[in-house]
C-alpha cells in the first residue's frame, strides 16, 4: 500500500519543516481546527496564490442547493443540502516595503508548522525572502465557543529600517468548491466600522424552498504592540472590511498584533442583536487578554484529554494516529448543542454536503458513550427525535408508513440526490434504532427510551412493516430493491444485513413497549394487531444462507458472481473507485466495507465464534476497504478471532487513514466520523470491551509491537482506567460505586480500594 505522509511522527503533534506547495490541500486538511461551533481548514493568514482550498464553516449554517440529476424520479428530494463556505475571518495581509507577502510566490525558508493536539493550537513560523521572520499561532476557543484568537508577529531581519503593514480583514467573498453552479451564497447584510471593533454581517442568499436563511456576523478587535510610529486606517468594500496598521520598524525590531474575532449567527439570536452581541464578546475578550483566554482553552483541552486519551507505548505512529483522530472528533462535536450532529467531513471540507449520515449512530456513539458525559450522546439521540417529522415526510414521499430517516440531512428531510443511496440504502433506519438500544444498554438510563425513544422505534418499525413484502412462494417476508452497507452493489434483493436490522428493530420495539406507560402507548396508537404483524415478520423473515459454505449470504445473487479475492487485483487497479468504471465495480464481487460483518459486529452475542470466523474468512478477502468506515469493524472482529496481524493491520489503516492519505482523498477533507474507528479498534478490538446484556466485560491482548496501552472509560457513573502491559492487565475504579464485571469471561468485583491486577491472557 503506497501512501503520502507529509507530517513528522510525534506523540502529541503534527509537525513539518516544509511548505508543501505540491500538496497544499492535504496540508490544509490535516491542520484543520474547530471547536464544535465553527471550524476551518489549516489555511494561512497571509496570501497564498497557489492551488489550495480556503474553507471556513459554521455549525448548522447551510444552503439548499438545487438538486441536479440527469433524470428526475418521483420521490426525489427538492434540494441537495450543503454546508457552505463562510467568511474568511482569519486573514492578515502582510506588506513589506509596499510588497505583499505571498507564500506561494516568495522565497520561504526556515518553515515550521505544528498542530499541537494536546493544547488545541496551530502554530507556524518562517522567513520570507531573507528579510522578515513571521511567527503566528491560532486557536478556536473551546472555553468560549464564539471566539477565534490569533497571535501574529513580524520581525525585521535586516540592518535597515523597514515599512511593515499588517492588514487584518474579514472577507465574505467566498464560494464553495462543490457548488453545482459556481455560486456565491452570501449577500452583505451590515457592517460597522468602530474602534476598537469592526463588524461584518452576511446573509445567505434567497432560496426557492422556504428554508430559513442564515446571517453570520464576525466582529474583530485588534491589540497592537507599543510601536509609537504606527498609523491606523480602515478599508471597506463589498463583503469586506479591514484595518491597516503601518509600522516603521528598525533593524531586528518587530511588529505584532493579536486578532480577536467573535462569530455569532441568527441560529441563536435576532439579526439586530448580532453586532452588539459580537462587540460585547470581543470587548470582554480584549479586557481579559490573550494569555488568559489561551490558558482557559488549554485547560479545557486538558480536561477532555484526561477522560479520553489513549496512551500507547512502543508504537509512536499508532500513538499519533489515535490522538489525531480523537482531537479532530472533539473539534467537530462535543455535545454542546442538540441541534447539531457530526458531519462526515466536519469543518474540514465540503464533500458529502457536510450533513449528517448514519455514521454517527453506527460508529460515533459507542466512543462518545465511553469518553464523554452521557448528555453528549443523549443530545445526538435528541437530534434524531427532533427530526422525526422530517423522517415521516421521507417515508410518505416513497408511499410508505412510519419514518425513514434520511441518508443526508440538516433538518430530518432527505437532501441527497442519488437514488441508489438515498432510497435504497434504507438500512440506516436500523442504525438510528440501534443507537437508542446502545445508549440504554450502556448507561442503564431508560428515561429517553420510555419517552422520546419509543416514538422513534415505533415509527421506524412501522416503516419496516410496510417496506417488507410477503413471498407466498417461500412463505417468508423479504425486502427487495435495496443497497446494503456495501455501496459497491446497488438495487439488490434481500441484503442479509438490511433484513437482519429490520427484524431486530421490530423485536427491540416489542421488547421495549412493556417499559412504556399505557398512556404513552395509547398516544402512539399501538394496537395488538399491529404488534402481531410485527412478530409475524420477525418469525418469518428471510435471511439468505449458503449451506455449503455455512455463511450468511450478502444478498440473493451474490454467490452468482465471479468470486475472487482482492489479492487477485493488480496494485495499479486500486482504489477501485478511482480506477474502474462504476459498471465494472457493480458487477464485481469486491466489497467496499463491512456488510454481513457489520451485522455480526452489532449483534456479536447472537453468533458463535465459528460462525464469526467462517463469515470473516469468506468476506474480508473480498473487501477493498475503500470506505473509511470499513477497517474498524474488521479490526474488532479480527481481534476477537485472535487474528492479531489482521487486527493490527486494520487498526493502522483506520488510525492513520488521513495522516498517511491511504485512499488518496484526504485533500478534500478529513474522514471525521470514521475516526472513531481507531478508538473502536483498540477498546473493543484489542481490549475486547463488550456491554452485552448490560454487563461490562473485557478480554484484552497486547499487540506484539506494543509494550503497553491504557485508556479511561465512563460507564454508568463510574470512571475506569484499563491498563494492558506485557504480562498483566490492571483495572482501576477511579470514581463511582463498586462494579461487578467480567474479565476473560469470569466475574470480578472492581472497587475503589485497590486496583484489580490479573495476568494477561494471550
Amino acid at each position: 500500500m503506497s501512501y503520502k505522509r507529509i507530517f513528522d511522527v510525534d506523540a502529541w503533534k503534527l509537525t513539518t519543516t516544509k511548505l508543501h506547495k505540491d500538496n497544499m490541500r492535504l496540508q490544509e486538511s490535516l491542520t484543520s481546527i474547530g471547536n464544535g461551533y465553527m471550524g476551518m481548514r489549516g489555511n494561512f493568514e497571509e496570501a497564498y496564490s497557489g492551488d489550495h482550498h480556503q474553507g471556513t464553516y459554521i455549525a448548522g449554517v447551510w444552503f439548499p442547493d438545487k438538486t441536479k440529476v440527469g433524470w428526475w424520479k418521483n420521490g426525489y428530494p427538492q434540494y441537495f443540502g450543503k454546508v457552505i463556505n463562510a467568511m474568511n475571518f482569519i486573514g492578515i495581509r502582510v506588506l513589506i516595503n509596499n510588497e505583499e507577502v505571498d507564500l506561494f510566490k516568495d522565497n520561504v525558508t526556515d518553515f515550521y508548522q505544528e498542530l499541537d493536539m494536546k493544547e488545541g493550537i496551530l502554530r507556524r513560523s518562517f522567513t520570507v525572502n531573507g528579510k522578515v521572520h513571521i511567527r503566528t499561532e491560532r486557536f478556536l476557543s473551546i472555553a468560549k465557543l464564539e471566539m477565534c484568537l490569533i497571535d501574529y508577529c513580524v520581525t525585521n531581519l535586516t540592518q535597515d529600517n523597514m515599512k511593515i503593514e499588517l492588514i487584518p480583514f474579514l472577507d465574505a467573498n467566498t464560494t464553495n468548491e462543490d457548488a453545482n453552479y459556481e455560486e456565491s451564497f452570501w449577500n452583505e447584510e451590515a457592517r460597522k466600522i468602530g474602534d476598537p471593533c469592526i463588524s461584518l454581517a452576511a446573509t445567505t442568499k434567497e432560496n426557492q424552498f422556504g428554508i430559513e436563511r442564515f446571517t453570520v456576523n464576525a466582529t474583530m478587535g485588534i491589540v497592537t504592540d507599543n510601536v509609537l510610529s504606527k498609523t491606523k486606517t480602515s478599508e471597506v468594500d463589498s463583503l469586506y472590511a479591514a484595518v491597516h496598521y503601518v509600522y516603521d520598524i528598525g533593524p531586528h525590531g518587530s511588529a505584532s498584533i493579536q486578532k480577536f474575532v467573535a462569530i455569532n449567527t441568527t441560529r441563536d439570536m435576532s439579526m439586530e442583536q448580532l453586532i452588539p452581541a459580537g462587540e460585547s464578546i470581543v470587548m470582554e475578550a480584549l479586557n481579559r487578554g490573550y494569555p488568559m483566554l489561551r490558558q482557559e482553552h488549554v485547560n479545557a483541552w486538558a480536561a477532555r484529554w484526561e477522560k479520553a486519551d489513549i496512551e500507547i507505548e512502543g508504537d509512536i505512529e499508532a500513538q499519533q494516529g489515535i490522538r489525531f483522530n480523537i482531537f479532530q472528533l472533539f473539534t467537530t462535536y462535543y455535545g454542546h448543542d442538540k441541534r447539531l450532529n457530526i458531519g462526515p467531513k466536519g469543518f474540514t471540507g465540503e464533500k458529502y454536503g457536510g450533513a449528517t449520515y448514519w455514521d454517527t449512530e453506527a460508529y460515533a456513539i459507542p466512543m462518545y458513550l465511553a469518553v464523554a458525559d452521557k448528555h453528549v450522546t443523549e443530545n445526538l439521540l435528541h437530534y434524531r427525535y427532533n427530526q422525526l417529522t422530517g423522517a415521516n415526510h421521507n417515508a410518505r414521499q416513497q408511499g410508505l408508513q412510519g419514518a425513514l430517516y434520511p441518508m443526508v440531512t440538516f433538518t430530518g428531510v432527505e437532501c441527497h440526490n442519488e437514488w441508489e443511496i438515498t432510497f435504497e440504502e434504507i438500512h440506516r433506519n436500523g442504525a438510528i434504532a440501534y443507537a437508542i438500544y446502545n445508549y440504554t444498554n450502556y448507561t442503564g438510563d431508560t428515561h429517553y427510551l420510555e419517552n422520546q425513544g419509543i416514538e422513534v422505534l415505533v415509527e421506524i418499525s412501522r416503516f419496516w412493516a410496510d417496506r417488507v413484502h410477503f413471498s407466498t412462494r417461500h412463505d417468508q417476508y423479504m425486502i427487495h430493491g435495496v443497497t446494503g452497507p456495501n455501496e459497491y452493489e446497488n438495487n439488490v434483493n434481500n441484503n442479509w444485513y438490511t433484513n437482519k436490522m429490520a427484524a431486530w428493530v421490530l423485536s427491540y420495539t416489542i421488547q421495549s413497549l412493556p417499559k412504556v406507560s399505557d398512556a404513552r402507548k395509547q398516544e402512539l396508537g399501538i394496537t395488538e394487531e399491529e404488534m402481531k404483524k410485527w412478530q409475524d415478520i420477525i418469525d418469518r423473515m428471510y435471511f439468505p444462507y449458503d449451506e455449503e459454505r455455512k455463511v450468511f449470504v450478502q444478498h440473493d445473487t451474490f454467490l452468482d458472481k465471479e468470486l475472487r479475492t482482492v489479492s487477485s487485483l493488480n496494485e495499479d487497479e486500486l482504489p477501485l473507485n478511482q480506477k474502474w468504471s462504476w459498471d465494472k465495480i457493480l458487477r464485481s464481487p469486491f466489497i467496499k466495507q463491512a456488510d454481513v460483518l457489520q451485522g455480526i459486529y452489532f449483534f456479536g452475542d447472537q453468533f458463535t465464534l465459528e460462525e464469526k470466523e467462517r463469515n470473516f474468512k469468506f468476506y474480508e478477502p473480498m473487501t477493498v476497504h475503500e470506505s473509511s468506515l470499513s477497517p474498524s469493524i474488521h479490526a474488532v472482529l479480527a481481534a476477537e478471532l485472535k487474528m492479531e496481524r489482521k487486527a493490527v493491520e486494520m487498526y493502522k489503516r483506520t488510525a492513520r487513514l488521513d495522516l498517511d492519505n491511504y485512499n488518496n482523498d484526504t485533500e478534500d477533507g478529513l474522514h471525521i466520523t470514521s475516526m472513531t474507528g481507531s478508538w473502536l479498534a483498540i477498546v473493543q478490538g484489542f481490549a475486547g470491551m463488550r456491554t452485552y446484556n448490560e454487563t461490562l466485560s473485557f478480554s484484552p491482548f497486547l499487540p506484539k509491537d506494543w509494550t503497553k496501552y491504557k485508556f479511561h472509560i465512563n460507564y454508568r457513573d463510574r470512571l475506569l482506567n484499563i491498563s494492558v502491559e506485557q504480562n498483566e492487565v490492571t483495572i482501576t475504579l477511579i470514581t463511582g460505586a463498586p462494579l461487578t464485571m467480567k474479565l476473560y469471561g469470569k466475574d470480578v468485583l472492581i472497587t475503589g480500594e485497590a486496583a484489580l491486577v490479573t495476568a494477561l491472557t494471550s
